[in-house]
């Protein structure tokens, strides 16, 4: 693959549908590998398959071992549903145990999120990520405008990648917005977390993900005994590292 231009691929490829993009994506790296987890990566996948064949699309999950059981079902409805396989990454035992015997099940409540989200997700990312060119996320601006305002539809990830080992992040919902995502996801009959249908918008962990209240924002449901600032746990971090600058990624 020729040298990839974010800036380029932005300029020629902004107004692009999701679809689009993805199939420009294909075409200059010649694989596609997305990240799973909720409702909008769902819809890339069921994309991704309509602009590439099925053995050069990648999918991968993250098994933090604190997963709502309704989510282990719905990876498994999704690998079912599309005939694929899912690549479930787990956090190291021995960094999740040291944890729990140093700080207890519970740690996040009192000192926050980011320790225990930087064992059970962004560790088990940074090895998968590892000497990859790019990678396919579900992230949208209206997300969480205090962190994802300037989101691109292709950056440089400068959180998993290096000068060494440059990686791109494409973005190809950048501009939409939930509605149209959930608009596509009724149409064509997409798999979908049933925790949704109880109120959750942005589903992570059990412990610290909630229903959100009518007129509060999707983030607002998570880790939601903290200030609502920057909340990331560190797979974007570059997201937060664009409000606060000293943030842990």
């Amino acid at each position: 693959m020729a040298s990839f231009d974010p800036n380029r691929f932005v300029l020629e490829h902004d107004q692009d549908t999701p679809k689009e993009i993805l199939r420009a994506a294909y075409q200059a790296f010649g694989e596609l590998t997305l990240s799973f987890s909720g409702a909008e990566d769902v819809v890339l996948i069921d994309l991704a398959l309509k602009v590439a064949p099925k053995e050069d699309v990648h999918v991968f999950a993250l098994d933090t071992g604190r997963l709502h059981p309704e989510t282990y079902a719905f990876i498994e409805r999704v690998r079912a549903h599309y005939d694929i396989a899912i690549d479930v990454r787990f956090p190291d035992s021995e960094a999740v145990q040291a944890l729990v015997r140093d700080k207890g099940l519970f740690s996040f409540f009192h000192d926050g999120h980011q320790e225990c989200c930087g064992i059970r997700k962004v560790a088990p990312l940074r090895r998968r990520l590892a000497g990859l060119p790019m990678w396919v996320t579900g992230q949208r601006r209206d997300q969480s405008p205090g962190t994802r305002s300037s989101l691109q539809i292709a950056e440089h990830d400068h959180g998993f990648g290096s000068d060494a080992s440059p990686l791109i992040k494409v973005n190809p919902l950048t501009h939409w917005s939930s509605e149209e995502a959930w608009t596509y996801i009724r149409m064509f009959d997409v798999p979908y977390n049933p925790l949704h249908e109880r109120g959750f918008v942005s589903i992570g962990c059990e412990p610290c993900t909630r229903p959100t209240l009518p007129g509060q924002h999707e983030r607002e449901g998570r880790w939601w005994w903290e200030d609502q600032e920057g909340k990331e746990c560190g797979l974007h971090s570059t997201n937060l590292h664009a409000i606060t600058p000293d943030a842990p990624g």
